[in-house]
């Protein structure tokens, strides 16, 4: 078996993958190849570990690939690939780091953290104005987009302020919220959104649906840029429309620099970390050794996925 290593794995995981691996598995990894010579290693691989990019499995496809281990949860920019091989997404491995990122985002924005940590770098004290500027997230009316493993930690994360959370999933028959004609009727009594969709549901946050949330409110997002309609949102936050926005995601990563979300004072930017744990390599490698001993003993993978569904 010849494994591809895709991502750049510390050296902790790294040793660990080389250690745990079946016996007679050789490994390549794309951090130690020139440039030049990466696409035609990904081309002889078998088993595949991590998300290279798309065009290679047109102009350089894999043939002999049987696994393919994608490492985000996220494989929408992989529906057109067409493989034979089995494919595995991450699951749920970031959906507690991503809602603990939205919580602590929006709680922070409710009690000024960003503007008091600019304060302190300052040197400057305000003290009382800013007490009569805070706010609380206690009891606050959510409503989550996508009822999946993300979206479900947030609103587990919010039982503790005793928020009023409602879902929207299409198809969740759980989900309080089924259509964006009934997302348009609540979200005017809606205190926060949270978007955690994926990148299928493209512009899935339309103008339409910025312009009917109340003046007061807050948008947040970390599920896909693509999902959100960033010029409305950016106009709603600039008019005052909106009272701010925690994103994750944007359209673009990395944010150009002449992107106004950068000088918003009401936007808290947390640029895709929002995944980020201890031991994130080590876990990757945990899920695709697991996946690797069902596939030996016959068994059904982990987070298995089908490309061309985009789920």
């Amino acid at each position: 078996m010849h494994l591809f290593v895709y991502p750049s794995l510390n050296d902790n995981a790294r040793h660990y993958l080389l250690r745990e691996l079946p016996a007679g598995t050789t490994t390549t990894f794309r951090q130690d190849l020139p440039e030049a010579e990466q696409a035609a290693a990904f081309q002889a691989a078998d088993v595949l570990l991590g998300n290279p990019p798309v065009q290679w499995f047109t102009d350089t496809p894999a043939q002999a690939l049987q696994f393919w281990q994608i490492d985000s949860a996220g494989i929408e920019r992989y529906q057109q690939v067409r493989t034979q091989a089995q494919v595995a997404n991450i699951g749920d491995f970031f959906a507690w780091p991503c809602a603990e990122t939205m919580v602590a985002g929006i709680l922070g924005w409710y009690r000024h953290i960003p503007e008091l940590a600019v304060l302190q770098e300052q040197k400057k004290w305000v003290g009382a104005p800013i007490r009569e500027q805070l706010g609380l997230l206690r009891g606050k009316r959510v409503v989550i987009l996508g009822s999946g493993a993300i979206g479900q930690a947030v609103a587990q994360q919010l039982t503790g302020f005793a928020c009023a959370v409602q879902f929207l999933a299409r198809t969740d028959p759980k989900a309080q919220l089924h259509t964006k004609e009934e997302l348009l009727a609540v979200l005017p009594e809606t205190d926060i959104v949270v978007n955690c969709l994926p990148g299928s549901a493209e512009n899935f946050f339309s103008a339409e649906l910025v312009q009917a949330m109340s003046s007061g409110s807050l948008y947040a997002s970390v599920g896909r840029g693509n999902t959100t309609d960033e010029p409305a949102l950016i106009a709603a936050l600039q008019a005052g429309r909106l009272a701010g926005a925690i994103l994750d995601v944007t359209a673009q990563e990395p944010l150009p620099l002449d992107n106004p979300l950068w000088q918003l004072p009401n936007v808290v930017l947390t640029q895709h970390s929002g995944g980020g744990q201890p031991g994130e390599d080590e876990g990757k490698v945990d899920i695709l050794l697991r996946n690797l001993r069902h596939l030996a003993q016959g068994e059904p993978l982990e987070n298995e996925v089908e490309l061309s569904r985009g789920y």
